[in-house]
């Protein structure tokens, strides 16, 4: 199966900082993915770099097929190509609805003419309240997007990110911060989105990895140190050394 997107021999410098070192990633356009690793393992950078927020000094970023470079893209560019990238704090419109949250999200013309041309069809109305039930927040359309939990701001923003049709969604600490029922709702969330498109979970969590039940690549000074399930990797006397302490 080809790879949505395949990054080989990455590497970025920072002030003579070695972020990413000789990096190479792959993941196939329906898979779920954990990437975990210690503080300053590389992680946000390998995102950045995904993103077009951080350009490297070597290597190559691959996406789609036939393949494209991503490293020739704008950040625009590479959203607008199926990119998605959720940071850990949710940044949705807190003083609009979920409704009109979703709505902005749309992927619509966005020239100035259009956007002030634009009005919400049914089509439109149907494709918001089908996100909000995929994201579980289909009882929750006419309520202010700052009266929601923490767990439920998360959803939202996972759906205004689904709203632009995303190939590959990037998603940062998503369990952070939840209640035991909220990370059960986004371990299925994920798990079931990941049945259509790319997703990639950067997560600290181990229970949360675990129950995510997916390939994990670990990342050790801005490279690839292990790779296979939670139970081969967790067993890897490198992995042991440098993120889970010996205990």
């Amino acid at each position: 199966m080809s790879s949505l997107l395949e990054v080989s021999g990455v590497s970025v410098s920072f002030d003579g900082f070695r972020a990413i070192n000789n990096l190479s990633f792959a993941i196939g356009p329906a898979e779920l993915r954990a990437v975990i690793g210690p503080n300053g393992a590389g992680k946000t950078t390998f995102m950045d770099i995904v993103t077009g927020k951080t350009r490297p000094h070597e290597g190559r970023v691959l996406w789609g097929d036939p393949p494209v470079s991503l490293l020739k893209m704008t950040e625009a560019q590479i959203a607008r190509a199926g990119v998605g990238r959720k940071f850990q704090r949710p940044t949705v419109f807190e003083d609009q609805t979920v409704d009109e949250n979703l709505t902005m999200a749309l992927k619509a013309p966005r020239n100035p003419f259009a956007v002030l041309r634009w009005r919400r069809a049914q089509a439109d109305a149907d494709r918001v309240a089908a996100l909000a039930v995929e994201v579980g927040l289909g009882d929750q359309l006419p309520r202010k997007a700052g009266e929601l939990s923490h767990g439920q701001k998360q959803w939202l923003e996972i759906g205004m990110l689904l709203a632009q049709e995303p190939r590959l969604l990037l998603v940062d600490e998503p369990a952070a911060g939840m209640t035991l029922a909220e990370r059960e709702h986004t371990t299925r969330l994920l798990v079931d989105l990941a049945k259509t498109r790319a997703v990639v979970v950067v997560e600290h969590d181990m229970e949360f990895v675990r129950r995510l039940n997916c390939k994990v690549t670990v990342l050790h000074e801005g490279s690839v140190l292990a790779e296979g399930s939670l139970d081969h990797v967790t067993k890897n006397p490198a992995v042991i050394d440098v993120y889970l302490g010996r205990g």
